[in-house]
């Protein structure tokens, strides 16, 4: 499949997003309390999405990012999960907030949690996506927080890509 700006039909525009935001940051500021948090961005994806959403919360925060990769240059995901960069820092005892783009196959999710759960004794471990795109799950995982349902629709747009293009669109759109 290829994909031309002009084919692309707005899925969310830049005031849903927003609204969206203010709700999911309302959500967890009312969760951490003023706590301290270690946001852990998925990047590429997420990287605008995890930079809206910390700017609206209210506590000690610190950010660290890791990569990786499910979909290379497809539409779909590959059903593996290829740790391109996970170093993190110490995170037992800290309250961990994994933020990511969008919940597909799930594949991607669990092998995080995993991760996480596997190698750090965390204080709280929350999930945060943009999207969840439920009807495509192929694992038992779903985010504790997330800002719009999808169906089967590949999205871009807002940090979601194509063959790394039209990240930079401030809207979400399918073809």
């Amino acid at each position: 499949m290829d994909i031309k700006l002009e084919e692309l039909k707005i899925l969310f525009d830049e005031k849903q997003i927003r609204e969206k935001i203010k709700e999911l940051s309302a959500k967890l500021n009312k969760l951490y309390k003023g706590e301290e948090v270690i946001a852990i961005c998925a990047l590429k994806g997420a990287v605008i999405f995890a930079s809206d959403l910390i700017r609206e919360l209210n506590m000690p925060l610190r950010i660290e990012f890791i990569r990786l990769s499910s979909y290379g240059s497809s539409t779909k995901s590959s059903g593996k999960v290829n740790a391109v960069d996970i170093k993190l820092p110490d995170l037992n005892e800290k309250n961990v907030l994994i933020i990511e783009d969008i919940v597909d196959t799930g594949l991607t999710a669990k092998f995080l949690v995993d991760f996480i759960h596997m190698n750090f004794h965390v204080k709280s471990l929350k999930f945060c996506s943009l999207l969840d795109k439920k009807v495509t799950r192929k694992v038992e995982i779903e985010p504790d927080f997330y800002g719009f349902d999808i169906d089967d629709k590949f999205v871009v747009g807002y940090g979601l890509d194509y063959d790394e293009h039209y990240r930079n669109l401030p809207y979400i759109a399918y073809k």
